[in-house]
């Protein structure tokens, strides 16, 4: 009984991934655009979709050629139903190198890198790589851990759930592409499930996403179910100074001391790390901090922009954006003070007095630079600044992106310094959590009961993690912002492609992440627990199903 219990999914999914694997499908190529409608194909080789087609729907996303999510619907009895969910996008294959033909091909991979590994001086990394590669409890392959084996375990469980004569409630299966760079799969899927839901009579109660983790020791933290899901930020300051000649420093205002005064109050400070559910979020850290100049001269620069990636546990974008206000208020106010001191020190030393002290700096959020662009060009300068956004639509550097159009609000606007403005410059992640909904104890207890069925029965422990350290479509799936979020949120955002634009009648579900783990995702040692992404994952996602549906 044991040993068919061993081989209940193992072989199948261990197939059904490595197939989904060898469709490359990495973010933003036409291997990313065909792999919807060969997924779908892949499903209506089941026998359940054979004689009922239209419950696998491919639902446009974006690009040209245009990407496809894939919805497929197991129906049973009553309205009550549970979404599986992955994406299918994976990162470049670049870091392969020689090997890059090989990085789609699991089996011929391994063999591969084990060659490579065992024929050179290896650093510890490496060498805990070969160890795990000869083992045979691990498979590389690009996309493997992040995130097709997930998707595999979703439809093997999807299967068996068809194969159940006298189902109770309904299984729905969701693969979306474009997770890695704005997931705006799930964002259109999300859009499109509320018809979806509608046309079958679905009552969509909860939600599983399959995204993978890391784990460098024994699996004991890999093998998780994340309640939530990190939030992410990226707060942007443009500091505007007066620029002076270098021989005549205190004749303007320097932008970049401000600029430092704002980067030392952020970086890395455990004082603005948010709290909840016992775990700690990263500090904030600066992405990118650089003047605007063109090119040399021997005078300040005018312009100094800063990029802060922030997470969060627990604070919305706009509680993030209101605290970088303060932080980015008081540290504006120490760098004048910090200034004028040594402008009256260095006008001691030579005995003369120098030019008037530095007035207080301006604070301004890219809201009210917006207002003002308004007031002072009227509907010519919002013409001329939405042409710098369609400019920059289809640009992959959300921060670039912001920067440009932030400097054309400034200079529209004729904004002098000293000033900040201060907004958003990326796709805001929300943070979410499984105790923010009510009404989701039988989901809680369906889980608790499967994870102590696979403990009972001798399978590995799986333990219960607060927030999934990722950034993933767990911020968008089962999610619905607050209006009030989405005002805020919307105003301060000046590059409007990286507005989140909710449809009012979104579903609100609560969702959990439980996939597959393994080591260094993303990576040219990209390398999937086999044991437990093929047979452990899936079993304990049918043990959910039975009992949350049944």
């Amino acid at each position: 009984m044991e040993q068919r219990r061993k081989l209940e999914f193992g072989p199948r999914v261990r197939e059904l991934a490595c197939r989904l694997v060898g469709w490359g499908s990495e973010t933003g190529t036409p291997g990313e655009a065909e792999f919807g409608a060969k997924l779908a194909g892949l499903l209506r080789e089941m026998p359940y979709f054979r004689t009922h087609p239209d419950q696998v729907r491919l639902v446009d996303s974006h690009g040209d050629p245009m990407t496809q999510s894939v919805i497929a619907l197991v129906r049973g009895q009553g309205a009550r139903a549970l979404a599986l969910a992955g994406h299918y996008d994976v990162v470049s294959i670049d870091n392969y190198r020689e090997l890059a033909p090989l990085a789609f091909k699991p089996d011929e991979l391994l063999a591969a890198l084990i060659a490579d590994l065992e024929s050179r001086p290896l650093n510890t990394t490496e060498q805990r790589a070969l160890e795990d590669l000869r083992s045979g409890e691990f498979l590389p392959g690009r996309g493997l851990l992040d995130m097709k084996s997930g998707i595999a375990a979703g439809i093997a469980v999807l299967e068996a759930f068809a194969a159940q004569p006298d189902r109770l409630g309904n299984l729905i299966l969701i693969a979306t592409p474009d997770e890695e760079r704005g997931s705006r799969g799930m964002r259109s899927l999300r859009d499109a499930l509320p018809t979806f839901a509608n046309e079958f009579g679905l009552d969509i109660q909860a939600g599983i996403n399959l995204d993978a983790t890391s784990d460098q020791g024994d699996g004991e933290e890999g093998r998780a179910i994340y309640r939530g899901t990190i939030g992410k930020a990226l707060p942007f300051a443009l500091v505007i100074g007066h620029s002076s000649h270098a021989s005549y420093p205190f004749e303007g205002v320097s932008a970049q001391l401000i600029a430092s005064e704002i980067t030392r109050a952020v970086e890395a400070n455990p004082e603005l790390c948010d709290t909840a559910g016992g775990e700690i979020s990263p500090p904030p850290i600066c992405l990118e901090a650089k003047d605007l100049r063109g090119g040399y001269e021997v005078t300040t620069p005018e312009r100094v922009w800063l990029g802060f990636n922030w997470l969060s546990h627990h604070w919305a974008a706009t509680d993030l954006l209101g605290l970088f206000e303060q932080v980015v208020r008081t540290a504006a106010a120490e760098a004048i003070e910090t200034f004028n001191r040594r402008a009256r020190t260095y006008g001691t030393m030579l005995g003369t007095k120098q030019t008037a002290a530095a007035p207080d700096v301006a604070v301004i959020s890219a809201a009210e630079l917006r207002d003002r662009v308004q007031y002072v060009g009227g509907t010519e300068a919002i013409t001329r600044l939405n042409e710098v956004g369609r400019k920059w639509r289809n640009a992959d550097d959300p921060l670039a992106q912001t920067r440009a159009v932030v400097s054309a609000m400034v200079t529209e606007a004729g904004l002098i310094g000293p000033a900040v403005v201060y907004g958003l410059s990326s796709l805001v992640y929300p943070s979410t959590h499984f105790s923010r909904l009510s009404g989701h104890p039988e989901f809680a207890a369906a889980i608790e009961a499967a994870r102590l069925t696979q403990e009972e029965r001798g399978h590995p422990a799986i333990k219960y993690r607060e927030f999934f350290t990722g950034i993933s479509d767990m911020s968008f799936f089962g999610h619905r912002p607050l209006d009030t979020d989405r005002a805020l949120i919307a105003g301060n955002t000046p590059a409007r492609e990286l507005i989140d634009d909710v449809r009012t009648d979104a579903l609100s579900f609560p969702v959990v992440n439980i996939g597959p783990w393994g080591r260094e995702f993303h990576q040219r040692l990209e390398r999937v627990h086999a044991p437990y992404a093929f047979e452990d994952l899936p079993r304990f996602l049918r043990q959910i199903v039975s009992r949350f549906l049944g």
